[in-house]
C-alpha cells in the first residue's frame, strides 16, 4: 500500500489550483502528492469565468470583455467594468497548464480512479479507489455530498443550473466587447431566472439559460428558452457548435464542522463556491493560495477555516430565496440599476469594507433582508 504526504480525493478545481500553488510556492517539493479523480481531465469540460483588475491566469485567457450588460423587464444598463475585466478561461486550457507543472515534479502523481472511500485513522488516514488503497498523513476532499446539506433544514440549498449553447449565427448580432452578465428579461416563471451571454465573435456567442432554484428543469425546458432567447436577437440561422451543462451548488451549510485534523474538505464539498452567485474560479484562487500558506505553518486542518461577514450576507440572501424565489429579479436589479459598479464586483469578490459594503446593500430592497435577519437572528 502506498503511502503518500497528502491526498487530494477528487482532482477538480479546487485541488489542481492547490497543488498548482504548492509548486509555485517551492516549499511542498519535499513532500508526496496524490492525485484521485475518476475524470482524467483531457476534455474541454466547462468554461469559469471571472473580474480581475490584474493579470490572473493571463497566459490561458481566452477572452476579455471591458463591459458587460443587465438587463431585467424594465431597464437596460451598460456596466463599464473599469478596473476590472470579465476574463474566461476554457477547462482543457487550464487542465494543461496545471499539468504540464505537475509533470516536471516526480514527486506528484495523478491518477484516473474513482474514491469510494476515505478516513482519518489514529496516526495515518486511507483512501480507497475501486481498485486500489492507499495511506497519507493528510487527506484534502472536494467530493461533494449532497446528503450533507439536504439532511437538515438550518440552511437553504439552492442550485446554480444550466444548460448552455455555443453558437455560431448567420447574423451578425453580438457586441464582443460586451459580456451579458445577467439578462432578467426572460420570464421568471416564479424563480431567479436568467440569460448568461458571453460573445467571441459578431456571430458567435456562448448562451447559457441559468436558474438560482431548488428545483432543476427537464432538458428541454432550458433549451426552449435558449431558442427563444436566439429569435428574440434576430437570429434566424445557426448552428450549435458545443452544449455545456452544470449545477453548482449554492449553499452556506457550514461543512468546515466536518473538517477533522487530518482532513479538510475543499472546493464545494468545503464551502468554497461564492454561496450567493455560484461564481467559483477567483474565490478557489484565494481559498487555495491562502490554504498553501496556512500549511506552511499549521498542521491541524480544522484551524483553517474562518467566518466573515460575506458569508452572513450570502445566508441571508439565500434564506429570501429560498422562500421567495421569484425575488433574485428584484434584488440583483435593484442593486445594478443605479449602483456603482466598481463597487459591486469588489462587493461580489468579498473585498469590501463595511462602509461600501451599505453603499450596497441600501440599494437593494429593505423589508425582505429585514425579515430574514429577524427570522435567523431566532433560528
Amino acid at each position: 500500500m502506498q503511502h503518500y504526504d497528502y491526498i487530494f480525493t477528487g482532482s477538480g478545481l479546487s485541488a489542481l489550483m492547490t497543488v498548482y500553488e504548492m509548486i509555485l510556492s517551492g516549499k511542498f517539493n519535499d513532500k508526496t502528492i496524490l492525485l484521485l479523480d475518476e475524470n482524467p481531465k483531457k476534455s474541454n469540460d466547462r468554461t469559469w469565468c471571472f473580474w480581475d483588475d490584474g493579470d490572473l491566469m493571463e497566459p490561458i485567457i481566452s477572452k476579455k470583455w471591458n463591459s458587460a450588460l443587465f438587463a431585467d423587464k424594465n431597464f437596460r444598463r451598460n456596466l463599464d467594468l473599469k478596473p476590472y475585466q470579465y476574463k474566461m478561461i476554457e477547462g482543457l486550457d487550464f487542465y494543461n497548464q496545471v499539468f504540464d507543472l505537475i509533470s516536471k515534479h516526480s514527486t506528484i502523481r495523478f491518477v484516473n480512479q474513482k474514491v469510494i472511500y476515505f478516513s482519518a485513522l489514529e496516526n495515518h488516514c486511507v483512501v480507497k479507489t475501486e481498485t486500489e488503497s492507499y495511506t497519507c498523513n493528510q487527506i484534502f476532499n472536494s467530493i461533494f455530498n449532497p446528503d450533507l446539506v439536504k439532511n437538515q433544514s438550518k440552511y437553504p440549498f439552492l442550485h446554480q443550473h444550466f444548460i448552455g449553447w455555443f453558437i455560431k449565427s448567420k447574423e451578425a448580432v453580438f457586441n464582443p466587447d460586451s459580456a451579458t452578465f445577467m439578462d432578467f428579461s426572460v420570464e421568471q416563471k416564479g424563480n431567479t431566472r436568467f440569460m448568461y451571454v458571453l460573445p467571441t465573435s459578431k456571430t458567435e456567442a456562448l448562451l447559457e439559460y441559468t436558474l438560482f432554484s431548488k428545483d432543476l428543469l427537464s432538458k428541454d425546458e432550458y433549451e426552449n428558452e435558449i431558442q427563444k432567447y436566439i429569435q428574440k436577437l434576430g437570429i434566424t440561422e445557426y448552428e450549435i457548435i458545443k452544449k455545456e451543462q452544470g449545477n453548482i451548488p449554492m449553499t452556506c451549510y457550514p461543512f468546515w464542522k466536518h473538517n477533522s485534523k487530518n482532513i479538510l474538505n475543499i472546493g464545494s464539498a468545503g464551502g468554497w463556491t461564492k454561496a450567493s452567485t455560484g461564481f467559483t474560479f477567483a474565490n478557489t484562487i484565494k481559498k487555495s493560495k491562502a490554504l498553501v500558506q496556512f500549511l506552511l505553518k499549521e498542521t491541524d486542518l480544522r484551524k483553517f477555516h474562518k467566518s466573515d461577514k460575506f458569508w452572513f450576507y450570502d445566508l441571508l440572501l439565500l434564506d429570501i430565496l429560498d422562500k421567495k424565489n421569484e425575488l433574485g429579479s428584484t434584488i440583483f436589479s435593484s442593486m445594478f440599476e443605479k449602483g456603482n459598479t466598481t463597487v459591486i464586483f469588489k462587493f461580489l469578490d468579498e473585498e469590501t469594507s463595511f462602509w461600501e459594503d451599505l453603499h450596497v446593500i441600501w440599494k437593494c430592497p429593505t423589508l425582505p433582508f429585514v425579515k430574514a435577519l429577524f427570522l435567523r437572528l431566532f433560528k
